[in-house]
């Protein structure tokens, strides 16, 4: 039976070791944050009380990040905190914030809200793609199965291998 000793050589060994891999290993962390979008000021936000005119949250709270679809009855100010853990990770979203600021038809604030991630889910604001309904095919797929009915799909598919003819 062999019985390793602990002599002043190995220890230095394993002291290096563990400081290198240490180094080593804080240079992956980098616990970044990236913030986007609009800081809520509160005292910009205190500046515009319900009954405040369109104009005024303009000017106290500046350009919404975007408005209401049909109408401009509603203002949304949003922002997002993004933590990455290391450079080649990706970004992880721990907060969200949607100020949102409502309007009657007199152009007055009827209601201010401000919504978070516990209401609602995470919604995507960087693609500009909105989902749809039905399948998600490939164009290989679309081929093979018929653009609008199965003998469609046939005629495309042939008239490719026989190079248009």
């Amino acid at each position: 039976m062999r019985v390793f000793k602990a002599t002043g050589r190995n220890l230095r060994l394993g002291a290096a070791v563990a400081v290198i891999s240490t180094i080593g290993l804080a240079g992956c962390s980098t616990s970044e944050v990236l913030n986007q979008g609009y800081v809520v000021d509160q005292t910009a936000l205190d500046l515009t009380p319900v009954g405040s005119s369109r104009e005024q949250v303009l000017l106290s709270l500046g350009t919404p990040s975007t408005t209401a679809t049909f109408d401009n009855e509603v203002f949304y100010y949003i922002s997002q905190k993004r933590v990455r853990g290391a450079m080649f990770m990706k970004p992880k979203l721990v907060e969200q914030s949607v100020l949102a600021v409502y309007f009657d038809e007199e152009g007055t604030v009827r209601q201010i809200a401000n919504y978070t991630l516990q209401d609602g889910r995470v919604f995507d604001m960087i693609t500009r793609t909105t989902p749809t309904g039905g399948l998600d095919k490939s164009f290989l797929a679309q081929i093979l199965s018929g653009a609008s009915g199965p003998q469609a799909g046939n005629s495309i598919a042939r008239s490719i291998i026989s190079g248009g003819q």
